[in-house]
């Protein structure tokens, strides 16, 4: 009970408290309710951070956030104040380990051997590292406790090392750093033997001729680059395989521009990315020339240099053997190369002297002499003058944004446009000063006049300008509508001769029917035959009135079965059906018994079939 209560008290009650341990070890009953409301205030003052927060026996705060299971010491530990050493490992459960000075024993050292017999040794071999029972020399007949004599040197013994898991797999550890010191020793000497040789050879000179002996030399003498050629060195965008013992170099350097990236444009050149290989230029089509570009693709590298060269000198000695010249690449490549450097030279000299004679005879040498690219590109016309501090001080206007009409259009003879001016309160031309739109212009003679005339005269004249405006327009509706009206007319004398044929088609029916029944009155028999015919044409009607309801059954048939044919385990096999063509009844059935989706009738026959 004692424990609990220590345990369930307030950590600030325990700090602040200055009580002997029986005191606070023992029973809360004599606690009053003021000392509990205290500690809860200030338990909650460290909470809100307004009250310093409680030290453990180290030091260390405690974080007043923590929950009293775990910063309530068990009964068993004993604490005596806050803490939280408990929640931390515990000193007789951490495992000490080697640490990096330790290590196994390398060597035996044999020359220390005890020359007399020592207390607590093996009696057989005197060797003091283990007992005559697990002596593993030859049992003596009498022991060295005995005589003194032989003693053999004590066991290697090595000690038993705790390795964590990086300590097992340190593949430096036991290094000694002091066993270095022999190879740098060695690579000195080897240094120092070259830089030897060196000074010999520079002493008897490039002529084997012996320098002075009064000459000093430096003793700092330069070494030669032994990579010079970078051979053992990984080069950016290589790739050694050890195990295949190849060298790819097909990647490239990272300063680099990757291929597909020098032109966006998807209708470009194709680029493989397996092989990571461009063969095109994808600069093609652009404005940029293939000799102004860092790269062309990889047929312009494979085709440049000395390929076309030799492409070019086979090329010249197939044509040279066909002209009787007796001459061969391989064969002879210095003959080759003088005739091909003679032909042209005689190439050139006859192309220039052929353009030489043709600038005589016409002329135009100044247009050949074109000024460089590089001015061609430069030079402009626009001038720009600039401040000291970089600022435009003159050229550079801004362009004038023209509009999306017609501009600089003047109709009728007009030098300006309708609206270029104004006079009380109307618009006009500039040129003739007339007020009418669409006038045709009078020049300087009409200005006169135009000035003149008063502003209600030049407002008359433009309400009859647009009186016979309206009068024109008038005439052409009624051109519009004389034509509709022939269309009309054309239309009903289509119709009344339409109605014509019919009258005469209806008088020759009349006609045959009176035919017929003078004939019906004229012959009996022919009566008797009539009615008999029409029994038929009754029995007929019945027969297909009956064969129509046959028909009819059928379909309501074949609907149910088509709805209990949506279940696949239930479905027929194709080769039961009948492929025959249907008949006129049956195509009839099914028109009748056909279900059209625009019917609005369609949910309520549906609907009524299912009750």
């Amino acid at each position: 009970m004692a424990g609990s209560a220590a345990s369930s008290l307030a950590l600030s009650d325990i700090l602040r408290s200055k009580e002997d341990d029986a005191q606070l070890l023992g029973d809360n009953k004599g606690k009053s309710r003021d000392d509990w409301k205290k500690a809860k205030e200030l338990e909650e003052a460290r909470k809100a951070g307004t009250a310093p927060a409680a030290v453990d026996e180290e030091g260390r705060d405690i974080n007043p956030h923590i929950p009293q299971y775990i910063s309530s010491a068990p009964w068993y530990y004993g604490a005596k104040g806050p803490t939280l050493k408990h929640q931390r490992t515990q000193p007789e459960t951490k495992k000490v380990f080697s640490t990096l000075d330790e290590w196994y024993h390398r060597g035996v050292d044999v020359a220390k051997v005890a020359t007399r017999f020592r207390k607590g040794a093996c009696e057989n071999c005197g060797a003091l590292t283990h007992k005559r029972k697990d002596c593993m020399e030859r049992p003596r007949r009498v022991g060295a406790r005995f005589t003194g004599d032989a003693i053999a040197p004590d066991e290697h013994l090595q000690p038993n090392l705790e390795m964590d898991y990086d300590g097992k797999r340190d593949r430096w550890n036991g290094y000694d750093p002091n066993e270095y010191h022999a190879i740098v020793d060695e690579f000195q000497m080897v240094e120092d033997a070259k830089r030897s040789l060196k000074t010999e050879k520079i002493r008897s000179g490039t002529d084997g001729e012996p320098l002075p002996d009064n000459m000093v030399l430096d003793e700092d003498i330069p070494e030669e680059d032994e990579d010079k050629y970078v051979d053992d060195v990984d080069m950016p965008g290589t790739k050694v395989d050890s195990k295949q013992r190849i060298t790819v170099r097909n990647l490239r350097i990272r300063e680099d521009v990757a291929k597909y990236l020098r032109n966006l444009d998807p209708n470009s050149a194709y680029y493989d990315p397996k092989t990571r290989a461009m063969r095109d230029n994808p600069y093609k089509g652009t404005v940029r020339n293939p000799e102004e570009v860092d790269y062309a693709g990889e047929n312009f590298v494979r085709f440049s240099g000395d390929t076309n060269k030799h492409a070019t000198a086979q090329l010249f000695a197939w044509e040279a053997h066909e002209r009787g010249v007796d001459v061969h690449l391989l064969a002879e490549p210095t003959k080759l190369e003088v005739l091909q450097r003679e032909f042209d030279k005689h190439k050139e000299d006859f192309k220039g002297s052929l353009t030489k004679n043709i600038i005589d005879k016409y002329g135009g040498d100044v247009h050949l002499k074109a000024p460089p690219k590089t001015l061609l590109l430069a030079q402009t016309e626009d001038y720009v003058e600039y401040s000291r501090q970089g600022k435009i001080i003159k050229g550079n206007e801004k362009p004038i944004i023209r509009s999306k009409y017609e501009e600089d259009v003047y109709p009728n003879n007009h030098s300006s446009v309708y609206g270029s001016y104004w006079r009380d309160g109307q618009w006009g031309y500039q040129c003739c000063h007339s007020l009418i739109r669409l006038s045709y212009c009078t020049g300087q003679a009409g200005r006169s006049v135009n000035d003149e005339t008063s502003i209600e005269e030049a407002i008359r004249a433009r309400e009859a300008q647009e009186e016979i405006a309206k009068a024109v327009a008038k005439q052409r509706l009624e051109a519009q509508k004389t034509l509709v009206e022939i269309h009309q007319e054309k239309m009903e004398k289509e119709k009344e001769a339409q109605a014509k044929s019919h009258v005469k088609s209806k008088k020759r029916k009349e006609k045959r029917k009176k035919k017929k029944s003078k004939r019906k009155a004229s012959s009996s028999e022919s009566s008797s035959s009539e009615s008999s015919d029409s029994d038929s044409e009754s029995d007929d009607d019945r027969k297909k009135k009956k064969e129509l309801k046959k028909a009819l059954a059928m379909e309501e048939k074949r609907e149910r079965d088509a709805e209990a044919m949506l279940d696949d385990r239930k479905r027929n096999y194709n080769s039961r059906y009948d492929v025959k063509a249907p008949t006129e009844v049956e195509m009839e059935a099914y028109f009748m018994k056909r279900a059209r989706d625009e019917d609005p009738m369609l949910d309520f026959i549906s609907s009524k079939k299912k009750k």
